[in-house]
């Protein structure tokens, strides 16, 4: 039977998943489920663990491969699992041994001994895209893939974002009256990273003369068919069409494949850099800061800054006159 009490109790842990992302919410169950079967096998209750007992916890999947993967995780992953761990803590109202300046030395021991931060995937630039494209197959496949690359990097999209497109979030922009005049686009992210409460935002894509992302996502509706639901769709090995968006893990596996086709290091590129590529190619070619911003929707410029730092390494460089 229910009670006025577990209805309560329901509907605030509906409330507490809805106020985290889709994929943040995947990513916090898989930590605390680990965090967990390691105190299964050490015979500690999750939620009674010290800070000295998390800290080891920490020390042992930073030190010894994945049983699934067979890789050891990675310091983002660490950071992950750390902050899964203290959401659990903060939702029964206790203290989280987590947050104790213990398990923070620990990680940041473990950091140094790793010669780095988090790792930060390298961008791809506008000719790495022309390349991907150009090697794209002459397949329905390979005009989706054209098109959610194209658009991907052009609308410097979160691959959440690239995946929860759909037909009626793009607004055609016309010239004249002239049906296949567009000038470009404007595409209405429904909800991102940074807009989680659905406020929206639009970002503007031009065709362009190189990149034509435009052109490519034209091409793909009118071959797919498409007329609503996903925009860019899973596909059966016969080509067609599932209905259902690409998981989030297609995107970063289908930007390695494309990387590696090219000649790139797969391992080294993933989904963010598309959103990373628009950036840093954009600060190349000179593009304003704020005009950056308004594709990007950073809200921080240091974080654009840092981007157009490495794009701008060699530019007007200290000692260009005299190395």
């Amino acid at each position: 039977m229910t009670t006025p009490g577990s209805i309560e109790s329901d509907l605030s842990e509906q409330l507490r998943n809805a106020a985290l992302a889709h994929n943040t919410r995947i990513a916090y169950e898989k930590g605390w489920r680990c965090y967990s079967d390691y105190c299964q096998r050490q015979g500690v209750e999750p939620l009674d663990a010290t800070p000295e007992e998390v800290a080891e916890f920490f020390i042992e999947i930073a030190t010894q491969p994945s049983p699934a993967s067979g890789k050891i995780l990675s310091l983002g992953t660490l950071a992950l699992y750390r902050s899964a761990i203290n959401r659990q803590f903060v939702d029964t109202n206790r203290t989280s041994p987590a947050a104790h300046s213990k398990v923070a030395s620990v990680l940041k021991g473990l950091a140094r001994l790793r010669g780095g931060t988090t790792r930060q995937v390298k961008a791809l630039r506008e000719h790495h895209i022309a390349a991907m494209l150009r090697i794209c197959p002459d397949t329905l496949i390979g005009r989706r893939d054209a098109a959610f690359l194209a658009i991907g990097f052009a609308a410097a999209l979160r691959r959440s974002e690239l995946c929860n497109l759909k037909v009626t979030d793009i607004e055609w922009v016309q010239e004249g009256l002239l049906k296949d005049s567009h000038l470009g686009i404007v595409l209405h992210i429904r909800k991102s990273k940074t807009d989680q409460f659905g406020t929206g935002q639009k970002v503007a894509v031009p065709d362009g003369k190189k990149i034509r992302p435009v052109a490519r996502l034209r091409v793909w509706l009118q071959q797919s068919g498409i007329q609503n639901g996903y925009l860019f769709q899973s596909m059966r090995k016969n080509g067609s069409l599932t209905g259902s968006p690409l998981h989030h893990t297609d995107i970063p596996r289908l930007v390695k494949r494309y990387a590696a086709a090219i000649g790139l290091e797969a391992k080294e590129f993933s989904a963010h850099s598309l959103r990373a590529g628009f950036v840093t190619s954009a600060a190349a070619h000179h593009a304003r800061l704020d005009k950056i911003m308004e594709i990007t929707r950073h809200s921080n410029p240091a974080t654009v800054l840092k981007y157009i730092r490495d794009a701008d390494a060699f530019t007007d460089h200290a000692g260009a006159a005299f190395l």
